[in-house]
C-alpha cells in the first residue's frame, strides 16, 4: 500500500523554463535553440544542481565560449526570470493529497543549494512537505541511486510504500530499478489519472 508520495519540483510543480528568460536575450529561435542545448546546455546545468559552485561553472563556460559571456553569465546572474512560478494544476493535486493527511509527502529536486531560496520566495507551498532532498546540498542528483536512497533512508521510505513523480523519464527509470513505483509527469489531468488508478483519489477540478 502506497503511504509516500515523492515529487519532482522543476517541471511537475514549478514552472522553471531558461527559455522564458532567453527568448528575451536571443530572439532567433534557432540560435537560442543551439545556445541552450549545446552551450549552456541541461548537462552543464545538471553540474551546478549537483553542487558545483555556479561562480565556477559560469568562468568555466565563458573560457569555453568567450563570444558569448554575456548570455551565459546571465544563466545565473538572472535566473530569477527563467522562474515562471508555481504550476497551480499540480499544486492543486499538492494541496488535496496534504489535507487528506494519508500520505507522507516529500519533495526530490536536481536543484542548485545556490538558487533554492529563490524558488522558496515564490512557491511559499514548497513548505508544505514533510521533507525536501536537494541535489545542490547532497552534491549528488539523479538519476544517480545514491541520491534516490538519501531520501529513503534519511525519512524511513519503504520503496514499496512509495510514488515517485517526475517529468524527466531518464529518473523515472532509475526509481523503478530501486522498486518505487512512478509517474511519468505530462499533464495535471494526465497525473490525476494515473493517482485514482492507484486509489490516490483526486477531484479533477
Amino acid at each position: 500500500m502506497i503511504n509516500t508520495i515523492i515529487f519532482d519540483l522543476g517541471g511537475v510543480l514549478i514552472d522553471w523554463n531558461p527559455n522564458h528568460l532567453y527568448r528575451r536575450l536571443i530572439t532567433d529561435e534557432e540560435e537560442r535553440k543551439h545556445f541552450l542545448t549545446h552551450i549552456c546546455s541541461p548537462d552543464w546545468n545538471e553540474e551546478q544542481d549537483a553542487g558545483r559552485p555556479l561562480s565556477e561553472g559560469t568562468e568555466l563556460l565563458v573560457s569555453q565560449f568567450p563570444e558569448h559571456e554575456a548570455n551565459i553569465r546571465a544563466f545565473y546572474s538572472r535566473w530569477e526570470e527563467m522562474l515562471g512560478g508555481p504550476m497551480d494544476d499540480t499544486v492543486e493535486i499538492f494541496r488535496q493529497l496534504k489535507e487528506s493527511k494519508r500520505y507522507k509527502i516529500y519533495a526530490l529536486t536536481n536543484w542548485s543549494a545556490e538558487t533554492y531560496d529563490i524558488a522558496l520566495k515564490q512557491c511559499p507551498f514548497l513548505n508544505w512537505f514533510d521533507g525536501i532532498v536537494i541535489s545542490g546540498i547532497e552534491k549528488t542528483r539523479k538519476p544517480h541511486p545514491e541520491f534516490y536512497q538519501i531520501l529513503l533512508h534519511r525519512y524511513q521510505v519503504k520503496p514499496q510504500e512509495a510514488l515517485f513523480i517526475d517529468d524527466n523519464y531518464r529518473n523515472i527509470l532509475a526509481a523503478e530499478k530501486m522498486g518505487i513505483k512512478s509517474v511519468h509527469f505530462t499533464t495535471a489531468p494526465d497525473l490525476i489519472t494515473a493517482l485514482n488508478d492507484e486509489a490516490i483519489l483526486i477531484t479533477k477540478n
